[in-house]
């Protein structure tokens, strides 16, 4: 293992709450030293002049689609952890809509046992609620637990109230994360786009922000009755970021997130008609992007997650509303957070790596040690200022369905420890 000196790096370090220039001394993968300037080094010791970039706490994706097994054709479970690597992700968690589904023992074993790379991001996974398409059979929770699952969610909206009442209740006494993707599909029935001025004027179906909020008031109506702690996916909407405020605020044991891509696109962006801003939920209109930053930024939205998730070419290239909705995101997600709110002035550093970093792992029950002397390096290097084309030759994902492809963006990550 090499040891390494960063030389006046920027140390963003949100478990400590502090943004400081400094040297960093790391030696069989752990801090031995952190200081104004570290002058005491073995011979063998690699320097790195660091002035102008950046080291934080690992980043922790909260949920992402892997194409292995059943969708090879998309994508790889290497390729998607090396995209996650290479986004400066140190945590990485799987939903079950893989084929077979991860609703059984042996397949999370066989996940977390899959030979990579050294240094690949540590792959957790999400066990699946429910059996049957109609979401009907619970799993066997108590033998997912056992095999090390991180927690339950079935990553796309309920079909039935009456079995999430009952998931809330059998999985209290397991203590583990519960995550539901809240959305009525009797209300967004065939839709597209978010409702609005500009769903009229592009002429896609349109969804309802009622879709997703009717979802998430019935939702936590049950949280409120039965108490069992739910982290809320993919919120888009600004009403939704009132009703979990205000559940908040009651007391209500809920946490929160919402996409990289909602916080940076709305509406208007889709009148290229570009399949990779299909998304679910779809994207919100202007006044809805405004609430959830401000959302993440005050703390009632907790966290930012990926939801990267690899198409091919030709499942992409259809009508719009056609297309299957999402896109990849794990190598882009940091450097365009960044220069869309950092460098704005809108977020600081400290705000945006929170909810990237040790607010994500909270959301998964899990802990983020502070950069500081005796730790284990689970660290993010990041150049903010690095230009860079997002082409084939680039990405190590090996799907290309994002609305960045072939242009150019600045940041990018140089190097994780794991």
């Amino acid at each position: 293992m090499i040891n390494e000196l960063l030389q006046q790096v920027r140390v963003i370090d949100p478990v400590s709450e502090t943004d400081q220039i400094a040297d960093v001394l790391i030696v069989e993968g752990e801090i031995k030293a952190i200081a104004p300037e570290i002058s005491e080094f073995s011979a063998d010791t690699v320097i790195k002049d660091c002035r102008g970039l950046v080291v934080g706490t690992g980043l922790v994706d909260l949920y992402s689609h892997s194409s292995e097994p059943g969708f090879e054709e998309r994508e790889t479970l290497v390729s998607f952890l090396q995209a996650a690597q290479a986004g400066g992700f140190t945590r990485l968690t799987v939903l079950p809509d893989t084929n077979p589904a991860i609703d059984n023992p042996a397949l999370v074993v066989q996940l977390q046992q899959k030979r990579v790379e050294k240094g690949s991001p540590h792959l957790q996974v999400w066990g699946g609620m429910t059996l049957d398409v109609a979401g009907k059979q619970l799993t066997e929770f108590a033998d997912l637990v056992t095999a090390g699952v991180v927690g339950f969610t079935d990553g796309k909206p309920w079909e039935n109230l009456g079995i999430v009442r009952r998931v809330l209740e059998y999985l209290q006494p397991f203590g583990k994360v519960v995550a539901f993707s809240p959305c009525d599909r009797s209300l967004s029935l065939n839709g597209a786009m978010r409702e609005g001025a500009e769903a009229l004027r592009i002429g896609l179906p349109p969804i309802p922000a009622i879709a997703e909020t009717s979802a998430i008031a019935a939702l936590l109506e049950l949280v409120a009755e039965i108490r069992t702690p739910v982290h809320i996916m993919r919120v888009s909407t600004a009403r939704s970021v009132e009703l979990i405020a205000t559940a908040k605020f009651q007391g209500l044991p809920v946490t929160a997130s919402t996409t990289w891509m909602h916080l940076l696109l709305n509406t208007a962006d889709i009148k290229s008609y570009h399949t990779s801003l299909h998304l679910e939920p779809p994207l919100g209109n202007a006044s809805d992007v405004k609430a959830l930053r401000a959302g993440v930024r005050g703390g009632v939205i907790d966290a930012i997650a990926i939801d990267h998730a690899a198409f091919t070419y030709e499942e992409k290239v259809q009508a719009f509303a056609e297309s299957p909705p999402g896109a990849i995101g794990l190598e882009l997600a940091l450097p365009l957070l960044w220069s869309n709110l950092v460098e704005t002035g809108e977020f600081t550093a400290l705000e945006l790596w929170r909810v990237l970093s040790n607010q994500a792992a909270a959301c998964l029950q899990q802990e983020m040690k502070a950069i500081k002397l005796g730790e284990k390096a689970e660290l993010t290097l990041f150049d903010p200022e690095k230009i860079w084309t997002v082409n084939r030759q680039n990405l190590c994902s090996l799907a290309d369905n994002t609305p960045w492809f072939g242009k150019e963006i600045k940041g990018r990550v140089l190097q994780t420890w794991c």
